[in-house]
């Protein structure tokens, strides 16, 4: 499939939209995918999910906004397979922009098309943080679990694995492991150190797991001893970049309140949105009997 150029006016997003047999306009999940800065379909799908869930605890219909669909991609050999797809209206869009992970170039540029139109998301500054944080967390989630998986490639023993861990803590905080973090920041022993770090601070840490696993990679380290110290060296040459630029060294950075408040908290937040009758039907073009104002 080519890959589409990312939205950076209303050109470059109109240009993907299709009409179906209501005569609605709607996008494919698949075109927007590359457009909206997602290589793997399975992040976007993540992206697509969450949008959903906006729609639907907001009293709209997800039916009239997502459809499921097969799209065929034509193989090496000219083998056509079908792969899922959505069929989104307009609104499912600016929807899964606002749901996306903000630190895409091409996220920031959708939210702000959609900005200047006529479907604004009345979201507090708190709302935004909370979001990207959570996507955050949940990235470096991940990016924890395919850091362990290459530092047992690279010869880490399972009963090593927290020190191999330690050691980047160590290299980025100037010495201090995991519980002397905990201990510096007064945070509870029995929390989850990732779980208490802000937007800033676990970026630095995701930076900090993807560059140790590709230098594992490619320095092609078999050895559990060059394991840890590739991953300390690693953590030093990140707060070495965050002092050159000024930033806050990572202990220094207040803890942030639990993760999981913040996810009850947007749990519990309903964003506020008018649609005109046309927007609201969605997919299904306009329909009768909804009033001239849907809210979200």
């Amino acid at each position: 499939m080519n890959k589409q150029p990312p939205i950076q006016g209303p050109l470059a997003f109109e240009e993907l939209r299709q009409t179906n047999e209501h005569g609605a306009e709607y996008w494919s999940a698949r075109d927007l995918q590359s457009t909206l800065g997602y290589s793997q379909w399975r992040r976007f799908d993540d992206a697509v999910k969450r949008a959903k869930v906006s729609c639907e605890t907001s009293g709209n219909s997800v039916d009239h906004h997502f459809a499921g669909a097969g799209k065929p991609i034509t193989g090496g050999k000219g083998a056509v397979q079908f792969v899922d797809d959505y069929h989104l209206s307009r609104f499912a869009c600016y929807l899964i922009a606002q749901n996306g992970d903000p630190r895409k170039p091409e996220i920031a540029q959708a939210q702000k098309y959609f900005a200047v139109q006529t479907r604004r998301q009345e979201l507090s500054d708190q709302v935004t943080a909370d979001k990207e944080r959570l996507e955050l967390r949940k990235q470096t989630s991940e990016e924890f679990k395919a850091l362990s998986g290459a530092a047992q490639d690279a010869g880490v023993q399972s009963k090593m694995f927290g020190v191999f861990h330690d050691a980047g803590y160590k290299g980025l905080y100037g010495g201090l492991g995991g519980a002397a973090i905990k201990a510096r920041k007064t945070i509870p022993e029995k929390d989850n150190l990732l779980d208490r770090m802000n937007a800033t601070e676990l970026a630095a840490n995701q930076f900090r797991m993807t560059q140790t696993r590709d230098k594992l990679a490619r320095d092609g380290v078999r050895n559990q001893a060059q394991a840890i110290q590739t991953h300390e060296q690693v953590g030093k040459e990140v707060r070495d970049a965050i002092k050159r630029i000024g930033g806050t060294p990572p202990e220094k950075i207040p803890p942030a309140e639990h993760i999981k408040e913040v996810e009850k908290r947007l749990k519990h937040t309903t964003p506020k949105l008018e649609l005109d009758e046309r927007e609201a039907g969605g997919l299904l073009g306009e329909v009768s009997g909804k009033s001239s104002k849907d809210k979200l």
